[in-house]
């Protein structure tokens, strides 16, 4: 018998609309794979057991009458940082203990609005701040990867879902897994273990520097964060405003392509939100991209970057370039200063943006002799340490006699960054091919990581770009590195041309294959 939960967004909606299937039956097998695996993975934080059983059975009569919206019945699993009505929503934080909002985000409205089935939250690092999902106030995410204890020494060209590698030749070699638990990136490691781990057909996610393309990259999925603007912030815990923007998490490119298209609109509520018509980005799937001019920029080539990492952006040079796109190389001069800069835009819109979590309306309340006192004890009490760094970090860039010193020059910086990508495009550039991150997945309570944040923070390296100039970017899953962890490339693009990343990923993952982990959990 199939396993449900194997299906991609795509097959499992051609069943559903054949009625091959129930919505009932691939919820209900979802809901015992989180049953058994949640409790090692630690992905998601709460469960809705009921709603989504609810959801599927509505979803059901609606596909008996033939009826449906574009995602009749699909069960999703949603980050912890969109408010869904009713339901647990605390950004994976202490200070938002205990709170349900009474309204549902604009991008999970349109989600619903199509006929998906909400399984659950997504555990998330803490107001979406930090690279490997352990800064989260209910756990670290477990990456369902884990290395292999036999260095194969060549990437393999196909990864079998039973845990084997077929080599070239076709012999194939069996491969023990070692037993380090690894992070699975962050903000959106839930999300992207959850898919990685078949425990939801998609997700949502978001990304202020990466958030979304780092842990795809490290588990193995597809993830693309679009435009600013292209999908409404309305309803999702800020982090840095200007830098935040929703995009989905999938297994494959086209249902990742599939999500966007529900997940995206214009809204009233969010004057970021740009009044684009959004279009059918699955019918970018398959198209030629041959003629297509694909930029290199010598500037992603960064001291100490692993060999494998070099070798795969090398290998998806060839592909592309087999498919018929025209390679050139690229400059981007301001990039190196991209990381300093945004690790002062960031903080700074933060710490504005945090300080509405006080103690007085919601969530978490500790007691004080008088309201300041009750103020510093809840936010004590209530953030975690790496967000009380950043917090202070942003307060201090915003303070007088700092501002103009650290937070305009930022913004300066920022403004040249993006003039650099404008000027790539101008010169006839359609996308442009970077790595996704430096290293495949490290280790929970790396002792190297966490005695020094900023080793942490250059997880970033090759995607705070992307935020910095508001464009999109997608990360597809292109190889394994010699311990057998999935390593992923990243996709630029020009500002709203989503559709071009879906055309070019498409060609990537045709020539890489789909990669999933070995069940241990």
């Amino acid at each position: 018998m199939t396993d449900l939960t194997r299906l991609t967004i795509a097959e499992a909606r051609a069943k559903l609309r054949g009625k091959e299937i129930k919505a009932a039956e691939i919820t209900d097998a979802y809901l015992a794979a989180i049953d058994q695996a949640n409790p090692v993975l630690n992905a998601y934080v709460t469960v809705t057991h009921d709603k989504a059983c609810d959801m599927a059975r509505a979803s059901d009569a609606r596909l008996g009458k033939g009826e449906g919206g574009a995602l009749e019945g699909i069960p999703l699993g949603i980050k912890d940082l969109f408010a869904t009505e009713g339901i647990h929503t605390q950004a994976c934080s202490h200070v938002l203990d205990g709170f349900k909002p009474r309204y549902e985000s604009t991008v999970s409205a349109n989600l619903w609005a199509d006929g998906a089935v909400m399984l659950g939250k997504l555990n998330m690092d803490e107001f979406a701040m930090g690279s490997s999902n352990e800064t989260s106030y209910y756990g670290p995410v477990i990456n369902p990867w884990r290395r292999s204890r036999i260095d194969t020494s060549v990437v393999p060209t196909t990864h079998e879902g039973d845990g084997g590698f077929t080599a070239p030749g076709g012999i194939k070699t069996e491969r023990a897994l070692d037993n380090a638990q690894l992070v699975p990136g962050g903000s959106s490691g839930g999300s992207a273990a959850a898919v990685s781990a078949f425990l939801c057909a998609g997700a949502t996610a978001t990304d202020t520097g990466g958030s979304i393309r780092q842990p795809a990259a490290f588990t193995g999925t597809v993830g693309i964060k679009p435009t600013y603007g292209r999908c409404s912030r309305w309803g999702i815990a800020a982090f840095a405003s200007s830098l935040d923007q929703a995009g989905p998490i999938a297994r494959d490119v086209r249902d990742a392509a599939i999500l966007l298209k529900s997940m995206a609109s214009v809204d009233a509520k969010d004057t970021t939100s740009v009044d684009r018509p959004v279009p059918d980005y699955e019918a970018a799937i398959g198209r030629s991209i041959k003629g297509m001019k694909v930029g290199i920029p010598k500037e992603y080539r960064v001291d100490g970057m692993p060999e494998e990492i070099e070798t795969l952006w090398q290998k998806g040079i060839a592909w592309l370039k087999e498919a018929g796109a025209e390679i050139v190389d690229i400059s981007l001069p301001h990039t190196k200063y991209a990381l300093p800069a945004y690790y002062i835009v960031a903080p700074a819109e933060a710490s504005s943006n945090l300080a509405r979590y006080d103690g007085v309306r919601y969530g978490l309340r500790v007691p004080g002799k008088d309201i300041v006192d009750m103020y510093e004890k809840t936010r004590a009490a209530g953030f975690g340490n790496e967000v009380k760094r950043r917090i202070m970090i942003g307060t201090y860039v915003l303070s007088a006699g700092y501002y103009d010193a650290y937070y305009l020059q930022a913004q300066k910086v920022r403004t040249l960054i993006k003039r650099d990508f404008e000027n790539v495009f101008a010169a006839g550039v359609d996308v442009i091919l970077t790595p996704a991150t430096p290293s495949a997945a490290f280790g929970i309570a790396d002792e190297d990581m966490a005695s020094d944040p900023v080793k942490m923070y250059l997880n970033d390296i090759f995607t705070v770009t992307v935020n910095m100039a508001g464009l999109p970017g997608i990360s597809v899953p292109a190889g394994l590195d010699p311990k057998g962890l999935p390593l992923g490339l990243q996709l630029i693009g020009r500002p709203f041309e989503e559709e071009t990343l879906f055309q070019t990923a498409h060609v990537i993952e045709q020539a890489a294959g789909t990669f999933q982990p070995q069940k241990w959990w």
